[in-house]
């Protein structure tokens, strides 16, 4: 299987202009993949910052691009209605002719939850409800009309042991997480363990990886554990995003293919 890439223009800290910049530049660069996140307030930098909220930025990325799928890295289970999120994303996919991927995580930055008058909870209760909204997204999925331009994959963002890797086993068809290739491997190994055990096979589940562009040496090292899928993550700096690190992974993609 070719290695992909892909960024996530990470919605913090830039005007709209300078993000709908970056998707076009990504998407003629040609990645293989462009999301957003699922947040209300910045992740780093000024806790009051510039932020855009996710659904409504992903149909205008879905409006300008033209070849990359596109996603959110990833939406947080606890912010929506279980059968409104498949149908928004249904929408989108038919707005980017079916180039949309469902990425789902549990949820866990408590000011998003604070701030918007949700209830924080637990880990193990978020998780909970994340291991029930799965199944009722891919039935109001199949329910549709009309439904997805084509099976709309879903990626499951996260690396818990117990839950979050059985539930990628269960129901996902792409993997994300963090770390470097010892992780991934060790991670990797408790997932097939889930496979195994859910009757899956794990070939079925593609396994995508952030990176940052200081962490582009690492690269070689991740594909030869198994990732298959390398995900950029670029923030605003209120004047734009530097998407130079992110040419050097796709033409790193592309020697790396090249050679196979």
């Amino acid at each position: 299987m070719p290695i992909r890439v892909g960024v996530q223009v990470q919605p913090q800290h830039a005007s709209f202009d300078g993000m709908r910049a970056a998707w076009r530049e990504a998407d003629e660069l040609g990645v293989d993949t462009i999301f957003t996140w699922d947040h209300f307030y910045p992740l780093s930098g000024e806790p009051e910052g510039r932020h855009f909220e996710c659904l409504t930025t992903m149909a205008s990325m879905a409006e300008v691009t033209e070849r990359a799928q596109i996603g959110a890295l990833v939406v947080c289970n606890s912010y929506r209605n279980p059968e409104l999120l498949a149908d928004a994303h249904r929408t989108i996919d038919h707005i980017s002719g079916g180039r949309v991927i469902l990425g789902i995580g549990a949820g866990w930055f408590q000011k998003d939850y604070d701030e918007y008058g949700y209830e924080f909870g637990t880990a193990p209760d978020r998780l909970r409800a994340l291991r029930e909204s799965l199944p009722r997204i891919r039935e109001r999925l199949g329910k549709l009309n009309p439904p997805p331009v084509g099976r709309m994959p879903i990626l499951i963002g996260g690396s818990g042991p117990k839950v979050t890797l059985r539930l990628v086993a269960e129901h996902a068809d792409m993997w994300h997480s963090f770390g470097d290739a010892d992780a991934f491997r060790a991670k990797d190994e408790v997932l097939r363990e889930h496979c195994a055990k859910a009757g899956r096979d794990p070939s079925e589940i593609e396994r995508t990886w952030g990176v940052r562009g200081d962490t582009l040496g690492h690269a070689d090292d991740l594909a030869d554990a198994g990732v298959q899928h390398l995900i950029m993550g670029i923030g605003g700096d209120g004047s734009g995003y530097d998407l130079g690190p992110l040419r050097e992974l796709v033409a790193w993609r592309d020697r790396r293919n090249a050679a196979a």
